[in-house]
């Protein structure tokens, strides 16, 4: 359905003056209101404390699957009625799957726990696409202060700076932050990097030192995490990024500052990185880590063997195997490929589903990116920060990400979001920077 359409079947007094693209009812949101905002704001800020499954935020998030449609901070938008039944035919497939499975109950949880993500992510694209700027800052806001404290702790941790934080916050020499899994919390990172990158963009030069300082913990995290999908992540996200913004800039002078932000984003990168490597343990770790290929990829009980024998099964299963039964019975460790373990939990039906709303969400971001509107400038970090983790799906099992899902639900919210509901020229000037 178009845009245009959508306008036209609003009232009349929704559609009477810009000041009324806010509705009445949140124009001076009152203290409910602004409490529910702030328990959103928390639920995101608490998302990095990720040590046990589930964690903190897997019960604030389905507090606010419950809460947000209650008290009407949710718009339904035509797209997203398709979103949810996506998910729900993946999940179904899934179910089906469990049937097959060895350990019935084994899989039957983890689909439930992908059902949980679904509706999570359904239910957060809806509220993102109710009030699109000031949600999504909202979310991305949160979101940038639990990447810090993560970050914040695994440096203390790597660097021993205080007693015992060494165990508590690095994995295998790794930083890990306040995650159970630096192949995790590197990515986690990213859109919170991006979200910097946009506010050192946005803002007069006064006010860049703080997101500067952030931007820079940030990318030591990703770099100290020594994983090679955060590195890609990171990498492919910035660059995306970049070209996006400087594309749809709307100055020649913008589109100078985005080039010259972008070139010392990456000197910045490359310097932390060459400062790093003065420590001779540290050097000796990223150069063996930077190796495309470590002896654990190759041969018959290496990943790509894994994934060779990944392949077979989906071929010779068209119903699945059930969730977690490639290691137990296949092979000794996961796929390591999103793409391919998820025929395994889902069957055909809800593999080649998933492989559809990956699709879906990147040409639907790709579209969006051409419409004008004050949320355009969040889009491009969410859009780009999907697109690089989506793509790291061919490296890593991403498909109980919480992250992933919250980018699709962003790009989905921002993408659906009726026009007039985007904002107003003040809110814009204001949540853009």
């Amino acid at each position: 359905m178009r845009t245009s359409t959508l306008v036209r079947r609003l009232p009349v007094e929704v559609r009477a003056t810009p000041a009324t693209t806010a509705r009445p009812a949140e124009a001076r949101p009152g203290l409910i209101h602004a409490a529910i905002l702030a328990t959103v704001w928390t639920t995101f800020a608490l998302s990095g404390i990720v040590f046990t499954e589930p964690a903190p935020v897997d019960a604030m998030l389905m507090g606010l699957v419950l809460l947000l449609p209650a008290v009407g901070l949710v718009t339904f938008a035509p797209a997203l009625q398709l979103y949810i039944a996506l998910w729900c035919v993946c999940a179904a497939s899934g179910f089906l799957t469990c049937t097959l499975s060895r350990d019935m109950a084994a899989s039957t949880t983890f689909t439930a726990v992908s059902l949980y993500l679904y509706i999570a992510s359904f239910i957060l694209a809806a509220f993102v696409a109710h009030r699109p700027v000031r949600h999504t800052q909202l979310i991305l806001n949160g979101w940038l202060w639990a990447a810090l404290i993560a970050t914040a702790c695994g440096l203390i941790g790597y660097f021993k700076l205080v007693p015992g934080a060494y165990e508590l916050f690095t994995k295998f020499d790794r930083v890990a932050g306040t995650f159970k899994d630096p192949n995790v919390f590197g990515p986690f990172l990213v859109a919170p990097f991006l979200y910097c990158v946009h506010l050192v963009l946005n803002r007069p030069v006064a006010r860049t030192i703080v997101p500067l300082i952030a931007a820079c913990l940030l990318a030591l995290g990703v770099l100290l995490s020594f994983s090679r999908g955060a590195w890609f992540n990171l990498g492919l996200g910035l660059a995306v990024y970049g070209v996006l913004a400087f594309a749809t800039a709307g100055s020649a002078r913008q589109r100078e500052k985005i080039a010259t932000l972008v070139v010392a984003a990456v000197v910045l990168i490359a310097v932390i990185t060459f400062l790093v490597l003065q420590d001779d343990k540290i050097g000796s770790f990223l150069t063996d880590r930077a190796s495309l290929t470590q002896s654990y990829d190759v041969g018959p009980a290496g990943r790509f063997g894994g994934q060779e024998k990944a392949i077979r099964l989906l071929l010779d299963n068209p119903f699945g195997i059930g969730a977690g039964q490639f290691t137990l019975i296949h092979h000794h460790e996961e796929v390591h490929n999103v793409f391919l373990s998820i025929f395994h939990n889902t069957g055909w039906l809800g593999g080649l589903t998933y492989w559809l709303m990956v699709g879906l969400t990147i040409t639907l971001g790709t579209r969006h990116i051409a419409t004008a509107n004050a949320a355009r400038p969040l889009f491009l970090i969410v859009y780009a920060a999907f697109l690089a983790t989506a793509l790291e799906g061919v490296i890593v099992d991403t498909d109980h990400w919480r992250s992933f899902y919250v980018l699709m639900a962003l790009v989905w919210g921002l993408a659906s979001a009726p026009a007039p509901l985007v904002s107003s020229g003040r809110e814009a000037a204001r949540d853009g920077a």
